[in-house]
């Protein structure tokens, strides 16, 4: 269809110097240059795709995600890439959400954003609409951009992605990455993409998902089928570092530590995120029933205990990413599907993760294993989020069960908690394009004004419906955890955990006693979380494995000797002479950065960090009395002559308290941030950040006259 030649150049200090801008509308191909402003403000990956969209989406117009204008964004970062640090072939994927209409960000493991990289593109931008379905490639080795007819390929991904690596790869698979989808992506809402690589060990390919906002769900409608990378001379060399020497030493402590400690501590050589699972039942953290509650009796059915009987045998070399000591990417081989067009056909199962264990399996009562699996396979190959479509099963399934829908919505479905058989129907009915497939593929927050047309509670299902700003909440149960809810609810995307994961350090360890500590969690944990989406790095291996003594530190939570390697490791890598403290101010620019970018697409502001009050507390009498000893205990601490009192009246009552409670914590988080009382940066603020760009101080200026 069009060919685009660029000279091939290597990688300077973790960076290509240009990035890639593909319009669909016109067939164009560019390369466009890396500023030294880009490098020093925006630092690559997430940063480097806010920046691209920022100015390729027009100012004139607020752009939807299926407008032609809208643009998907993929990028990793300087560090993105590095053969011998753990965790360093993260991409990030960036575009305007078909959930939240706003931008959202969703970070990926998989080889793409890394050969992008070393193909000789920092970031890859990618507008307008192609005329018929296309596959682009981009040509690492010989320097050269194609798009090319997509016809007669298929749309599942474990079909798509194997086709395509063979086809590009020829005898050396390793050196090809795909981006792709899946056919429910054309049909849903909350469509995700699949990153490849290839498993020398299996010889077959895998893929890790950019599962959050419906990334997938533009890919497919710009038509595109898939995104190709091929690079075959991956070295330790590849990033060029500026001291190699350094980064050497570095990682080497780093997965030295891993390898060490990680037997001892949470096996995730060996479980990966499995783990988790038995934590959050023993703490009443596990989502159970819509989140109604935290633990169940038969969740030990979904343990890492029952895993390690599917997982590969070969758990020890198990990463998506070349060189991560954690390797803790873990499948399912040669399972054999039940339902749907691959039944009785033997299939390559990635994962399952804690997310996708909590979301279609707890959280609506499934406590199958296999059922479990089936669904994650289904999910990946379909192309659709874990997250979102547990979410939204659950809340489905809990409107049902109180009589909120009926089988004239659902269309036939017995839509009880734990019908492992529905949940698997809905996710063919997606792929499909047909049933309560379409109406769950919609999203909470658009089946909630759905169900409300047709006569459902609406005042009910908003407490109930667990989404904010349009995303699903991720699967972690907030109750108790103040600061977790606000981790939550004032993300930038919406409810995921990759912000800030604070419950522990609130809940268990009482380590945030006071609003200014919470407050100050909450500045901190978000700004450096987000320097890892920058950079090209998974979270994993900062805190999953921490130094023999990390206990005995000053702030435990920090695990401040892995903070000042990572400082090491960029300094190594860029040239660039950081500190510990420098790395959260990299962040601070691109996090106050987005947060102007929602204030620029309609959100921004206080209303849209309102959680849903089921994050907060009880909405019904029977959640009450699953924790009545709890609830009335701090009733009374309140005052409260709880022997006076119905369950409802209770209900109401710590209902007031904790929204009172959450209240005052978005008061002394914006405080913190530098931001005023309705959650939008300051003039102060983004001048101190040096992003105080004309339109950037415009936008604020017209928002502060409008909260007059």
């Amino acid at each position: 269809m069009t060919k685009y030649t660029y000279e091939k150049r290597a990688v300077e200090k973790g960076y290509a110097n240009r990035t890639l801008y593909i319009n669909l509308d016109e067939m164009r191909i560019e390369e466009r240059p890396v500023s030294q402003e880009m490098k020093e403000k925006f630092i690559g990956g997430r940063g480097f795709c806010l920046y691209l969209m920022w100015h390729a989406l027009p100012k004139e117009k607020k752009v939807k995600w299926d407008d032609n204008e809208n643009c998907l964004c993929i990028s990793s970062g300087p560090l993105g890439g590095t053969t011998i640090y753990p965790g360093s072939g993260k991409s990030i994927a960036t575009t305007i959400s078909p959930l939240t209409d706003t931008v959202i960000d969703s970070n990926v493991g998989g080889y793409f954003g890394p050969y992008l990289k070393f193909a000789g593109f920092d970031a890859l931008c990618l507008q307008g609409k192609a005329k018929k379905e296309c596959v682009v490639f981009i040509n690492g080795d010989e320097g050269y951009v194609e798009i090319v007819d997509a016809e007669g390929l298929p749309k599942d991904t474990h079909l798509l992605a194997e086709l395509l690596t063979e086809k590009y790869g020829g005898n050396n698979r390793k050196s090809v990455s795909v981006v792709s989808s899946g056919s429910a992506a054309e049909h849903i809402l909350f469509g995700c993409l699949n990153f490849s690589w290839y498993d020398t060990v299996l010889n077959m390919v895998r893929v890790k998902q950019a599962g959050r906002g419906g990334t997938g769900t533009v890919l497919r409608n710009k038509k595109v089928l898939a995104l190709v990378v091929k690079y075959s001379a991956l070295s330790v060399q590849s990033n060029n570092p500026a001291d190699m020497k350094a980064l050497q030493e570095a990682a080497k402590y780093h997965s030295s530590e891993i390898i060490e400690l990680d037997p001892r501590q949470n096996q995730m050589r060996e479980v990966g995120t499995t783990h988790l699972v038995s934590i959050m039942n023993d703490f009443d953290l596990l989502p159970v029933h819509n989140f109604q509650y935290g633990s169940h009796p038969d969740a030990k059915n979904l343990y890492a205990s029952e895993f390690r009987k599917y997982f590969g045998k070969n758990r020890n070399n198990d990463s998506c990413w070349v060189g991560c000591a954690l390797s803790c990417s873990h499948h399912v081989n040669n399972f054999v599907p039940k339902t749907g067009p691959y039944a009785g056909k033997p299939v390559l199962v990635d994962g399952p993760e804690y997310e996708t264990i909590a979301g279609i399996g707890s959280n609506c009562g499934v406590f199958d294993i296999e059922a479990v699996i089936e669904g994650n396979f289904y999910c990946d190959t379909y192309g659709i989020d874990t997250i979102s479509f547990g979410t939204s099963l659950a809340f489905a399934m809990e409107c049902y069960e109180r009589g909120l829908i009926n089988k004239d919505i659902t269309q036939g479905l017995e839509l009880k908690f734990g019908n492992k058989d529905a949940m698997l129907e809905i996710l063919h009915q997606m792929a499909r394009g047909e049933g309560f497939g379409i109406i769950l593929g919609m999203g909470v927050r658009k089946m909630k004004d759905y169900f409300a047309r047709h006569g459902a509670d609406r005042t009910l299902m908003n407490d109930i419906g667990m989404e904010v700003k349009g995303l699903e909440y991720s699967e972690y149960v907030t109750k108790e955890s103040l600061a977790q809810q606000g981790g939550y609810a004032l993300a930038l995307k919406g409810p995921q955990h990759d912000e800030a994961w604070l419950i522990f350090l609130d809940m268990v360890k009482k380590l945030m006693p006071t609003f200014e500590q919470k407050a100050e969690a909450l500045y901190w944990f978000p700004m450096w979380r987000t320097w890892f989406s920058l950079n090209g790095l998974c979270k994993l291996p900062w805190n999953d494995v921490v130094p023999e003594d990390n206990a005995q530190t000053k702030e435990p939570a920090k695990v401040m000797k892995h903070v000042e390697s990572y400082a090491k490791y960029f300094s190594a890598v860029t040239g660039r002479k950081v500190s510990a403290d420098e790395l959260i101010k990299m962040s601070e620019v691109v996090y106050n950065f987005q947060r102007i970018f929602n204030l620029r697409m309609g959100f921004g502001t206080r209303e849209h960090d309102m959680p849903p009050y089921r994050s907060v507390g009880p909405v019904t009498v029977e959640e009450y009395e699953s924790r009545k000893e709890r609830y009335d205990a701090q009733l009374k601490e309140l005052g409260y002559a709880i022997e006076k009192m119905s369950t409802a009246e209770k209900v109401k009552a710590l209902r007031k308290h904790r929204m009172e409670q959450y209240e005052k914590l978005c008061d002394a988080v914006y405080a913190r941030r530098g931001w005023d009382k309705n959650g939008v940066p300051t003039l102060k603020k983004i001048r101190e950040l040096g992003i105080d760009y004309p339109d950037v101080v415009e936008l604020i200026k017209k928002q502060k006259k409008r909260s007059k």
